[in-house]
C-alpha cells in the first residue's frame, strides 16, 4: 500500500511538470515577435538542405557536352540581346575613343538545362555555374579595353527557367574606338557605335538579334557629359563578312553627341576676338610713339600664337583644317596686318621727312638762310610758328634777308594751303595719302573692324 501511494504521487508530479511546461510554451509562442519570426522562417525555408549536392543533377550538367551549342548540327540558335547603358564615362578626342559602362543581357533556349517544376519558377545562379554550361561568345568589335566588374564578386547573373530558357546578364565597362570628324570642330556632332558580334559562330550557327527592336536599348536618364549633349541612342544590325571565316551577325549601339560650344566661346573665340580688337588700338596711337605701337603689335601676335598652340595641343594631329583653325588663323592674320600697317605708316613718314629735309637743304644752300631759321621747314613745326616770322621788321632784317624769310614762310605754309605750289615743289612725292601718313590710320580704323565683322557673319552662318 505505501508503495502504491508513492507511485501515484510520482505520477501526479510528472503530470504537473508536463502541464506547466506546455503552459509556458503556449505563452512564449503566443508572443507577437515569436509568431513573426516563425512566419519568416517558414517563408524563407532553406531549400538547399533538400537539394544539397543535387543542383547540377537537377540541371543535368554532367549528362551533356556543353562545349557544343544547343541543337548542334541543326539550324542557327537565336540569341536575343538587350542593353541597359549605365553611364557614358568619357569621350577622348586625342585617342578617338569612348568609355561606356553597361548591362549586357543574352536570351536563348537550351533544352539541356530544362528541369521539372511544379510552380514554373526560375532558378538564379551566379557566375560559378557559367563556367560549366554553354553561353554565347559575344565580344565587342573595335574595343581597346573591356572588363567585367568583379567587386565584391563577379557581376554575372544566370537565370534558368524550367522550359530551358536562359537569361545571362553581366556588367561590363568597355573602351571602344570611335572615328571622329573634326572638320567642324568645335561646332561639330559626333556619332559613335559600340558593336557586338559572335567571335566563333557564323550566322549559320548563331543568330544575334535585338530582342525588342529599338526598345532593347535602355539608358539612364542621369547620363550626362561635360562637353557633349547626348542627342539620341538607337540600335541597328547588319551582317559582317570576313574572307577567311564567313558571315556574322553584328549588332550596333549608335549614339549621337553634339558638343557644347559655350566652353570654347569662353576659352578660344572670345580671347581671340579680344586680341584682334586690342590690335586696333594702335590705330589711335600717335605714329611717333614707336615703342608703344611696336610693343602692342608684338604682344597681340604672341598671344594669338599661344592660343593657337593651346587649342591644337588638346586635339589629334589631323591632316585637314578644322573650323576653329580657320577662325584663329584669320584672327592671327588681322593681328599681323595691324603690325604691318604701322610698318607702312612709319616707312612713309620716314620717306616724307627725308624728302622735306632734302628740299630744305636745297633752299638753305641757294638762299643763304641761317640755320636757326631754316628749321621752320621741319614738319614738326606748326603753321603758327611759321607765321611768327612775319613779325620781323625791316629794321631787324636786310632787304635781301626779308625776301629769303618770306620764301621760308611761303614754303612752310604750302604743305596745307596751296596745292598748286605743292605740286610744283613736291610733285615727285606722290599721292595725297602718301604725303599725309595719318590717312592710313584713319582708313584702317574703318576697314579693319568692318572686314572682321563681315568675316564673323560668314563664319557663324556657315558653321553654326
Amino acid at each position: 500500500m505505501p508503495y502504491f501511494a508513492k507511485l501515484l504521487l510520482l505520477i501526479f508530479c510528472l503530470v504537473v511538470l508536463v502541464e506547466s511546461r506546455k503552459h509556458r510554451r503556449r505563452r512564449w509562442t503566443s508572443h507577437p515577435d515569436v509568431q513573426r519570426a516563425s512566419h519568416i522562417f517558414k517563408k524563407n525555408h532553406d531549400l538547399t538542405k533538400a537539394w544539397k549536392g543535387k543542383t547540377e543533377q537537377l540541371l543535368r550538367v554532367d549528362e551533356h557536352d556543353f562545349t557544343m551549342r544547343p541543337a548542334f548540327g541543326g539550324p542557327a540558335i537565336p540569341v536575343g540581346v538587350d542593353v541597359q547603358v549605365e553611364s557614358l564615362d568619357s569621350i577622348s578626342e586625342v585617342d578617338m575613343d569612348f568609355t561606356m559602362t553597361l548591362y549586357l543581357r543574352h536570351y536563348w533556349k537550351d533544352e539541356r538545362l530544362s528541369f521539372p517544376s511544379t510552380n514554373n519558377k526560375s532558378m538564379t545562379f551566379d557566375g560559378r555555374l557559367v563556367k560549366k554550361i554553354w553561353v554565347p561568345d559575344v565580344f565587342f568589335v573595335h574595343s581597346k579595353r573591356s572588363f567585367i566588374h568583379d567587386t565584391t564578386t563577379d557581376n554575372i547573373m544566370l537565370r534558368v527557367f524550367p522550359d530551358g530558357h536562359v537569361l545571362y546578364s553581366m556588367r561590363v565597362t568597355v573602351t571602344a574606338m570611335c572615328n571622329m570628324d573634326f572638320s567642324h570642330f568645335p561646332l561639330d556632332s559626333q556619332t559613335c557605335s559600340l558593336e557586338l558580334e559572335s567571335y566563333a559562330y557564323t550566322d549559320e550557327d548563331l543568330m544575334l538579334y535585338w530582342k525588342n527592336g529599338n526598345e532593347s536599348l535602355k539608358t539612364d536618364e542621369k547620363i550626362s557629359l561635360s562637353q557633349f549633349l547626348i542627342q539620341k541612342f538607337h540600335t541597328t544590325s547588319r551582317l559582317a563578312f570576313y574572307s577567311s571565316t564567313g558571315w556574322y551577325n553584328r549588332l550596333y549601339i549608335n549614339f549621337t553627341l553634339r558638343r557644347h560650344i559655350f566652353f570654347f566661346l569662353l576659352q578660344t573665340y572670345f580671347p581671340a576676338t579680344l586680341m584682334v580688337m586690342l590690335s586696333w588700338v594702335s590705330f589711335w596711337i600717335d605714329r611717333r610713339a614707336v615703342p608703344a605701337r611696336v610693343s602692342l603689335g608684338i604682344t597681340t601676335v604672341l598671344t594669338m600664337s599661344t592660343i593657337i598652340t593651346g587649342v591644337n595641343a588638346s586635339m589629334p594631329r589631323v591632316s585637314y583644317i578644322k573650323a576653329v583653325d580657320i577662325y584663329l588663323w584669320v584672327s592671327f592674320v588681322f593681328v599681323f596686318l595691324s603690325v604691318l600697317e604701322y610698318a607702312a605708316v612709319n616707312y612713309l613718314t620716314t620717306v616724307q621727312e627725308r624728302k622735306e629735309r632734302k628740299l630744305r637743304e636745297r633752299f638753305s644752300c641757294s638762299c643763304g638762310i641761317p640755320h636757326s631759321k631754316t628749321m621752320m621747314l621741319d614738319g614738326n613745326y606748326s603753321e603758327s610758328d611759321a607765321n611768327s616770322l612775319a613779325g620781323y621788321t625791316r629794321n631787324q632784317m636786310a632787304p635781301e634777308e626779308e625776301k629769303q624769310e618770306k620764301m621760308v614762310v611761303h614754303l612752310a605754309m604750302s604743305n596745307e594751303s596751296n596745292s598748286s605750289r605743292k605740286r610744283g615743289l613736291k610733285g615727285h612725292v606722290g599721292l595725297r595719302i602718301m604725303q599725309n601718313t595719318h590717312a592710313i590710320d584713319k582708313y584702317s580704323r574703318l576697314i579693319f573692324p568692318g572686314t572682321y565683322i563681315f568675316f564673323n557673319l560668314i563664319y557663324w552662318s556657315v558653321f553654326s
